[in-house]
């Protein structure tokens, strides 16, 4: 089988850090070892320690190259940084007062800014011709409402309408913290503490369910999809006026 690219999700923490470790060394079945790793970083205008994610990324490279008796033939890795914020913007914060209602009173912050970076990891995976996303979602982190088996299944649909095939292969393997510890540690990699930049939302309480996120998710995945379109084709302006900004 000829190798593909493949992108990733990457936040720099320890989950993202491990689908890169595995993608890279070609130890994980549904990571078959790529030629190509686009590191996708988001920038949803919320975060602090910016210099976090690149670093780690960098020091990665570096410690896997020194575990390969061939490092020049592991595939070629580079970290892109995406600006997700203004869909973010469009997605929750201008309206959230309108939207919190509508769900039941449910804070879903945290389901519309993953909804903007997989819609600019679409975008970015379509015109640059990567045929695979990888999302280090772990069951272990259910807890997140954007990391559930809902908001999976229908990312993966919205990805999937645009010839982009998005995989979640650890979320199952990622059930307990310790075993990302030991995948990470097995590398000589770091283990424990950050490496993403810290989110001012992170950790945001909610009670969401997954028929409040199933919800808003149904109605706003068609209007990510519509933005994608417009996008693909060039049309600006009917791009910026799917998701317009507050007054």
């Amino acid at each position: 089988m000829p190798k593909q690219e493949l992108a990733i999700l990457f936040s720099g923490g320890t989950d993202s850090l491990a689908v890169y470790a595995l993608a890279a060394m070609g130890r994980h079945p549904d990571l078959p070892r790529p030629v190509k790793i686009h590191l996708l970083h988001m920038l949803n205008g919320m975060s602090r320690f910016h210099d976090f994610p690149r670093q780690r990324f960098a020091a990665a490279q570096k410690i896997l190259a020194t575990k390969s008796t061939q490092p020049e033939k592991m595939p070629a890795a580079e970290m892109v940084e995406l600006d997700s914020g203004r869909l973010f913007q469009g997605l929750w914060l201008d309206h959230y007062e309108e939207l919190m209602p509508r769900y039941n009173g449910k804070n879903l912050v945290c389901v519309a800014c993953k909804v903007a970076m997989h819609t600019k990891a679409i975008l970015y995976c379509t015109e640059h011709l990567v045929p695979v996303m990888a999302a280090g979602y772990a069951k272990r982190q259910n807890y997140y409402p954007e990391q559930t088996p809902v908001f999976m299944e229908k990312i993966a649909a919205l990805s999937d309408h645009f010839g982009i095939r998005t995989i979640f292969p650890v979320f199952d393997d990622f059930d307990d913290q310790q075993v990302t510890r030991h995948v990470l540690e097995d590398f000589g990699l770091p283990s424990t503490g950050g490496g993403e930049r810290k989110c001012l939302f992170c950790q945001t309480l909610t009670t969401a369910t997954a028929d409040e996120i199933g919800a808003y998710l149904d109605d706003m995945l068609p209007r990510a999809g519509e933005y994608i379109e417009h996008k693909l084709h060039g049309r600006v302006k009917e791009a910026a006026g799917v998701f317009p900004p507050g007054r």
